[in-house]
């Protein structure tokens, strides 16, 4: 890859933004695209993004646009950075300027909706000569922008590919670890926002510790339960992407999946609580499709069948609590000990 060629991020969302800026600190051009042309006019007017990143200054080296093909012109690495439901609408806009061979990463933590296809699965589907690889971990947008100490993990089967990415992204506040567990990866990226949203529940309940932790680990093992189902790794959860995206997830006010848990718990329907956010809950959406995998699988999650009852079904959220301390008592590592 040239060490001096544009760089592309679609999307220009809190997420998107911040590693757009990251690597145009680092000298590149970077272009942002963006649905909204008035948006990207603004950012480029003021080098700031004021809907997502309010009072973070935006490099020189950053230019916004609503043109794809302007985006996309001369650049050797994409970034993806959409909503999940609109992973595969940008990839089909993208595609007449993709070149075979061309790098994307995608950044974007969800399931597609009836197809249970992870991002990079939708992108591959759609841009089929690409060398698609994933970008997950701890990584809160905010903090991120205000260069706090942070790791994260490139996920591929292509060895150049994570090289790449790292050295791209690599800094003296962002360190970026390699996988070549992508599946695993963008999995344990994905699950965890279901969690962050029994965790914001419970926090809105004023829960003790013992509860918490309780809750943080028995989420890390039917996460992992169920990754494994799928074909993952089990070892790659207790990385950064598995525990590590877990924890500040479930922990930080910050987390959006968190705050429309902490919504919920406060007494707020569903509605309420998205249209309080007013950004995409990923966890959410998540959550639905998961339940319905894991019932056609057979893979035991009860975390994820009692927060379905309380989010979709209107269930009390102490009676559902009662119910789960009355389920099968199952081993507490379940890949050391054999359940039975």
């Amino acid at each position: 890859m040239s060490s001096s060629a544009a760089v592309a991020v679609l999307g220009g969302g809190n997420f998107g933004t911040v590693i757009a800026n990251m690597i145009a600190e680092k000298g590149r051009e970077v272009r942002l695209w963006m649905r909204d042309a008035d948006a990207a006019e603004q950012i480029n007017a003021v080098h700031e993004n004021r809907r997502y990143l309010p009072g973070v200054s935006l490099s020189e080296g950053l230019i916004a646009t609503s043109d794809m093909a302007q985006a996309l012109d001369g650049v050797d690495i994409v970034f993806v950075s959409v909503p999940s439901s609109a992973v595969r609408e940008v990839a089909r806009q993208a595609r007449p300027w993709i070149k075979p061979g061309q790098i994307l990463v995608s950044t974007t933590k969800g399931i597609e909706a009836g197809t249970f296809c992870l991002m990079s699965e939708v992108i591959s589907q759609e841009l089929p000569d690409a060398r698609v690889g994933v970008l997950s971990g701890p990584n809160l947008a905010k903090e991120v922008a205000q260069r706090e100490l942070t790791g994260t993990v490139i996920a591929s089967s292509d060895e150049q590919l994570r090289d790449s990415i790292q050295a791209l992204l690599h800094s003296g506040y962002f360190r970026v670890y390699a996988s070549s567990d992508t599946y695993g990866v963008e999995l344990g990226g994905t699950l965890k926002n279901i969690y962050a949203i029994a965790a914001g529940m419970s926090a809105a309940f004023g829960m003790g510790e013992n509860t918490k932790s309780m809750l943080l680990t028995r989420s890390l093992a039917e996460m992992s339960r169920f990754a494994v189902s799928m074909g993952a790794n089990p070892l790659t959860f207790l990385g950064l992407a598995g525990v590590g995206d877990l924890i500040v997830t479930c922990m930080s006010p910050l987390s959006r999946n968190y705050r429309v848990g902490y919504a919920l718990g406060q007494g707020k329907t569903l509605q309420e609580a998205i249209d309080t956010l007013g950004e995409v809950a990923e966890g959410v959406n998540t959550l639905r499709q998961v339940r319905n995998k894991a019932a056609e699988k057979e893979v035991y999650m009860p975390l994820v069948d009692g927060l379905y009852q309380v989010v979709f079904e209107g269930a009390p959220v102490q009676e559902v609590a009662k119910r789960m301390m009355l389920n099968q008592q199952a081993s507490d590592v379940e890949f050391v000990l054999p359940r039975s």
